[in-house]
């Protein structure tokens, strides 16, 4: 049982630069309380300004993911500033997963719900357990998961994402792979293994190619098309220049393996 000293986020890290935050409010299915986003925030922060690291994990410890914002004390003081504050602050969590430099891979077992389920789609990369379930079910309560609406809508199909937020019902973690939320479900056994299989994979890759090419990936998701096309050639001609990338063409073109050092 966990005692009140318990911290609220661990973290770890090994030699390649891969780091692992676990959320550890298991008694409460990992709700995205205050404190729990201010310590998300401060590690992300942490992470943003750490040129060693190469990938983060995020995981959740007990039977759930996360089931969204703490009702309870969003309840306890209601009012229209602290809800603009709280979802601000939530918007800033979001947006720093997305903003970091290095990939994030979600490691999703039992429920991911409202938020927890935004949390998901915020992940660059998302591995389910097959026992995983996903819903926006704000609605039941009678409130729209606007915010996690963002993060929906850019990973499933429009009318796929408005299902979800309209029914609030849950979708299993087949279903979450077949319309995008989740790259890979697993039998739980196997949920570890898989998220190092990406890891592993990501952590072969020069870093400074992973970096520009995930700033890039989501910049043009947001622009018109000529505008994509010109961000990515200018990403694209610096990448070249990089000496990672130099050595990698010359490596292919004298059929050996690059010396990325």
């Amino acid at each position: 049982m966990l005692s009140t000293e318990d911290p609220l986020l661990l973290r770890s890290a090994d030699a390649r630069g891969v780091i692992r935050l676990t959320m550890n409010r298991p008694q409460a299915f990992n709700a995205l309380s205050e404190a729990m986003l201010e310590a998300l925030q401060t590690e992300l922060g942490l992470i943003a300004r750490d040129n060693s690291a190469r990938a983060l994990v995020l995981a959740a410890s007990g039977r759930a993911f996360c089931a969204g914002h703490d009702l309870k004390e969003m309840r306890a003081a209601p009012s229209q500033r602290y809800y603009e504050g709280l979802f601000t602050q939530c918007g800033r969590v979001m947006l720093a997963l997305q903003q970091l430099d290095i990939p994030v891979i979600a490691r999703v077992q039992g429920i991911a719900t409202a938020a927890g389920c935004q949390l998901v789609a915020m992940c660059d990369l998302a591995v389910a357990a097959r026992e995983a379930r996903f819903a926006v079910s704000g609605v039941n309560l009678g409130l729209f998961c606007s915010t996690p609406s963002v993060a929906l809508s850019r990973n499933l199909s429009r009318k796929a994402a408005f299902e979800m937020l309209v029914t609030g019902g849950f979708i299993s973690a087949d279903e979450a792979l077949a319309k995008g939320l989740v790259n890979r479900v697993v039998d739980a056994a196997q949920l570890d293994a898989e998220v190092e299989a990406l890891v592993a994979s990501i952590v072969s890759k020069p870093r400074v190619a992973l970096a520009m090419g995930k700033q890039l990936f989501y910049r043009q998701l947001e622009m018109g098309i000529e505008g994509a096309y010109a961000e990515a050639a200018e990403t694209m001609a610096c990448n070249m220049m990089d000496e990672t990338a130099l050595e990698g063409v010359q490596a292919f073109i004298d059929k050996r393996a690059p010396n990325w050092g």
